[in-house]
């Protein structure tokens, strides 16, 4: 069941503050953002000015700002990041997203603690631990299914955020390694070079290639649309979308498709205020995507991957039928259009391209036919008239306000309760044409133009008789609106932390590589939660043993049918890329897990 004192969060990300404030406008009741540094995605940072503007207008509708700071941390930097949580803090901002456990020996100011999913937050202890050092929100893996989601919201009271949409790691968050194995960029300094998008092939102890040259671990992107309710109800805070590096566009889309989305679940869901007024239409099938799946959510295996490609592809159109010069007939019914591009699989399994040029009744042209044969299928990845629909939409949120008026004060109030009363101190004149009296008052002050406002209800008390001047009306009204907007902002309520330790016992007591530590803060932190330290992590370039590279929920021997449980076809097996280096391949049956070793 739904309560109605249930609220959901939408978390929008942000790339810069054009994107935040079009999440923000688009339906987000959240945004994450990074700030110049320290943040998981190198490539989206900001500074303090764009982070204060960006919270000064979130905090007019309720929506809140995260920052993330979900780096690991060396030794030098501790203090720049010690700095740079107090200038959030100071710029208003309502959490921060961390990873590195130092912060936990620094002198913090009472900010709210999100645990990033890269805290290894991958059981009830751990969770239950976290909750323990007050931080008030834990990102829980990708990789949980539904009852294990409810397993955290059902025992431990803590809030928790679920990526619901986007781009999806192969690899269990902050356990990957490749990246920094194969050319020194670090996925845990916000470095990842993505080499799970790049080819690989799959051969046996013998060599033999069982899988030629195939994008094996590039993962579709995730949608949990369709679970939204289910998610909702099993008690999750937040329902996160993942993109701090999309564009504009792609925010504004997917915001909008999922605002709508728990929108039709319940409108009382949302913990922040405005309406959003727009005549957009979202899809989440036109914007980027490598093909979508609910991954691991049912406690399911399926097919995780998109082994063709791991660009855009988009929507399929059909098959070539008939190919006459640049003209091409196509197998299916379809809704294409000049301008539209095409996306398709040419005669070296490449993804290629073309543009239409013109459409017929029976066929359409392009611009470059060359390497499309008979029976090529063709996507559409760029749809023109979605396209010039998104650009040309127009998104804002307004805040309803009712005004009361009567012969002694004019009432403005808002949510929660926030209320300017103009007590009049003027003496004004009876009005002699009472019903346009009335209706000039309620013309000018719905004048609210640019502002977070718009008079929902207007309600003139049946013994107003004045005549109140024009002038004198903008003036009230632009009096009030400013103070109703200041009140609302200096009433907007932070969620503080205790900022006390107790350094509970941390359910693992050896702790290796895998635990990302990387500063004598961090060390000293798990040694006074009773851990022994054996480690630290391989960005540090201390580690002399080979180490796990990546684990994953997907499994390449499943994907190619011969699964252990179900396939009497054994031996080791390796991924081997584009340069010759063959990486061993391990199988944890029983947790269905996969792992990928230090060659």
């Amino acid at each position: 069941m739904i309560g109605n004192d249930l609220k959901i969060e939408l978390l929008a990300p942000a790339k810069n503050k054009e994107c935040a404030i079009a999440a923000i406008n688009a339906g987000a009741d959240a945004v994450y953002i990074g700030a110049g540094s320290f943040g998981a995605r190198k490539k989206a940072g900001n500074s303090l000015a764009d982070i204060e503007e960006i919270v000064r207008y979130a905090h007019k509708f309720l929506v809140k700002i995260y920052v993330t700071v979900n780096t690991i941390i060396f030794e030098d930097e501790l203090p720049r990041v010690e700095k740079l949580i107090w200038q959030l803090y100071d710029a208003g901002v309502d959490a921060i997203i961390f990873q590195d456990y130092s912060i936990f020996e620094m002198n913090l100011p009472p900010i709210a603690l999100h645990a990033s999913t890269q805290c290894n937050n991958d059981s009830l202890e751990k969770i239950k631990f976290l909750k323990d050092m007050n931080v008030q929100r834990v990102v829980l893996p990708r990789e949980f299914s539904l009852d294990e989601i409810r397993n955290i919201t059902e025992n431990v009271g803590i809030e928790t955020e679920v990526f619901v949409h986007g781009a999806l790691c192969v690899c269990y968050s902050g356990q990957c390694y490749l990246s920094h194995y194969i050319g020194g960029r670090s996925a845990n300094r916000g470095e990842c070079a993505q080499p799970c998008r790049k080819k690989y092939s799959l051969v046996d102890e013998k060599g033999n290639v069982l899988i030629d040259n195939q994008y094996l671990l590039s993962m579709k992107d995730n949608n949990l649309s369709l679970h939204l309710k289910e998610l909702i109800i099993a008690g999750v805070t937040s329902l996160k979308i993942e993109g701090r590096l999309k564009d504009k566009d792609y925010v504004t889309n997917i915001v909008s498709f999922y605002r709508k989305e728990i929108d039709k679940i319940s409108k009382d869901l949302r913990p922040s205020v405005g309406v959003i007024q727009t005549d957009f239409h979202p899809d989440v099938n036109k914007t980027f995507n490598r093909g979508y799946t609910d991954f691991y959510f049912d406690g399911k295996r399926k097919k995780y991957i998109n082994p063709l490609s791991p660009k855009f592809m988009g929507e399929k159109i059909g098959k070539v039928k008939l190919i006459k010069g640049k003209n091409l007939v196509i197998d299916s019914k379809h809704d294409l259009i000049a301008g539209d591009r095409l996306a398709f699989l040419d005669r070296n399994n490449v993804l290629s391209g073309t543009t239409v040029k013109t459409v017929s009744k029976t066929s359409i042209e392009v611009l470059d036919a060359s390497a499309i044969t008979n029976g090529t299928v063709l996507y559409r990845n760029y749809d023109s008239k979605f396209s010039k629909s998104l650009d040309s939409a127009d998104f804002k949120r307004k805040i309803p306000i009712k005004i009361f008026a009567d012969n002694k004060k004019i009432v403005i109030k808002s949510f929660e309760n926030n209320e300017i009363i103009y007590n009049y101190s003027e003496v004004f004149e009876t009005a002699d044409n009472l019903e346009k009296a009335k209706d000039t008052l309620i013309k000018q002050l719905s004048k609210l133009g640019n502002t977070e406002f718009y008079a929902s209800e207007i309600h003139v008390d049946a013994s107003f008789n004045l005549f109140i001047p024009v002038s004198k009306l903008n003036e009230i009204r632009r009096s009030c609106i400013n103070q109703l907007s200041e009140l609302s902002q200096n009433n907007y309520k932070f969620q503080r932390r205790n900022a006390v330790n107790l350094y509970p016992e941390y359910p693992v007591k050896d702790l290796d590589y895998s635990f990302n530590i990387s500063n004598s803060l961090s060390k000293a932190f798990y040694e006074k939660c009773g851990c022994n330290v054996k480690e630290f992590s391989p960005e540090c370039g201390e580690n002399r043993e080979k180490i796990l590279l990546m684990k994953t929920k997907h499994c390449i021997r499943d994907f190619a049918g011969i699964c252990l449980k179900k396939s009497k076809v054994t031996g080791d097996l390796f991924l081997l890329d584009e340069y010759g280096v063959k990486y061993p391949l391990k199988f944890d049956c029983n947790k269905c897990i996969m792992k990928i070793e230090e060659p």
